[in-house]
C-alpha cells in the first residue's frame, strides 16, 4: 500500500501486526513501544523524521485506551502526570526542533538512528542488571524499606538510595503525591524527569516511556505498577503535542499511524491485564530484550544503508 504523506510504501498486515504488538508491550510496560515502534518503522525504509512524527501520532490513541485501563485499576497517578506535562511539552518542543535542524542538514536518518541506539542499549543494560539483583536480594530474603504506599513494600529496589535522596532535598516548592506514597518531593525534580523525557520523545519519536518510566521508579521511587500508568497518562500528552507540532513541520503520516492503531488499541488491553499477574522487579526484567531488539533493527537498517542511498 502506497502512503501519499510520506511517498513510501507499506504492507497494511505488517503495520496492523507492529501496532498490536507495541500495544500489547505499551499496556504492560507503561511505555509508548516507540522503541520498538521507531526501529520497526525505520527498517522498513521509512525516513527517520516521519518515524519520529508518525511514531508519536500512533501513540495517542493507544495510550488513551490504555490510560483508561490503567485508572481503573488505580494505576495512575493523575496529580503528578498533570504537573509532569508542563515540563514534557517544553521538551518535546525542544527535541522536534533538533529534528528540524538535522533535516536541514540531511543528517536525521544518521543522527537520530545512532543516538536511538545508544539510548536503547543503555537503558536495557541498566533496568536488567537492576531487576536481576533486585529479584537475587529478594530470594536472600534482604528485605529493603520502598516509598510510603504499601504496594512499594513488594517493589523494591536495590537503588531505592536514590528516591530517598531525592525525598531529602528541600529545594522549593515542596509537593506531595499520595498516590504515589510520595510525602514530600522537589517540583524541580518531578519537573527534570518530565523535561528530560520529552526531550527524548520529540527527539526520537513516541512518548519516551523507556526513558520516564525508570526514571519514575528509580529517581522519584513511584511504585512499579503507578509508574506503567502513571507514564501512559504521560505519553498520552506528549504524543498528543509531538503529533501536533511534528505534523506541523511535515513530519507525520497520519495514515501510517491509523493502521498501526487498529492492532495497538486491541493490544494495549491484553497487556495492561497482564500486569495484574507480575510483580515490579518481574515486569522490568522482562522488558529487558525489548530495547536490545529495537537496536538490532536499527543497527540493521543503518548497515545495509537503504536510507542514504
Amino acid at each position: 500500500m502506497d502512503f501519499l504523506i510520506s511517498n513510501h510504501h507499506l504492507s497494511p498486515i505488517y503495520l496492523v501486526v507492529l501496532g498490536f504488538a507495541i500495544g500489547v508491550m505499551g499496556g504492560f510496560f507503561g511505555v509508548g513501544g516507540s522503541f520498538l515502534a521507531g526501529p520497526a518503522l525505520f527498517a522498513a525504509g521509512l525516513p527517520m523524521n516521519f518515524v519520529v512524527g508518525t511514531d508519536m501520532a500512533h501513540m495517542v490513541g493507544k495510550s488513551i485506551v490504555a490510560t483508561r485501563k490503567h485508572s481503573l485499576l488505580g494505576n495512575v497517578d493523575m496529580k503528578l502526570g498533570a504537573i509532569m506535562a508542563i515540563a514534557t511539552i517544553v521538551g518535546v518542543e525542544l527535541g522536534a526542533q533538533l529534528i528540524e535542524i538535522l533535516k536541514k542538514r540531511s543528517e536525521v536518518d544518521l543522527v537520530v538512528g545512532l543516538t536511538f541506539t545508544i539510548v536503547l542499549v543503555f537503558i536495557s543494560s541498566f533496568i536488567g542488571i537492576e531487576s536481576w539483583q533486585t529479584l537475587k536480594s529478594k530470594r536472600k530474603g534482604k528485605k529493603k524499606r520502598g516509598v510510603e504506599n504499601p504496594q512499594a513494600q513488594k517493589d523494591v529496589s536495590v537503588y531505592d538510595g536514590v528516591p530517598r535522596t531525592i525525598h531529602r532535598l528541600k529545594l522549593a516548592p515542596m509537593i506531595s503525591f499520595p498516590k504515589s506514597g510520595i510525602k514530600q518531593v522537589s517540583l524541580w525534580a518531578v519537573w527534570g524527569v518530565a523535561f528530560i523525557g520529552g526531550i527524548f520523545s520529540g527527539f526520537l519519536g513516541g512518548g519516551a516511556g523507556y526513558i520516564r518510566m525508570p526514571a519514575l521508579v528509580y529517581v522519584l521511587g513511584i511504585p512499579t505498577h503507578v509508574a506503567v500508568g502513571t507514564d501512559l497518562f504521560e505519553v498520552m500528552i506528549s504524543a498528543s503535542y509531538g503529533t501536533i507540532t511534528h505534523g506541523i513541520k511535515g513530519n507525520v503520516d497520519i495514515m501510517i499511524a491509523l493502521v498501526m492503531h487498529t492492532g495497538a488499541a486491541i493490544g494495549a488491553q491484553v497487556g495492561v491485564t497482564l500486569t495484574k499477574y507480575f510483580v515490579g522487579p518481574r515486569i522490568r526484567l522482562a522488558f529487558v530484550p525489548l530495547p536490545i531488539l529495537g537496536a538490532a533493527l536499527i543497527i540493521y537498517s543503518l548497515l545495509t544503508g537503504s536510507h542514504f542511498k
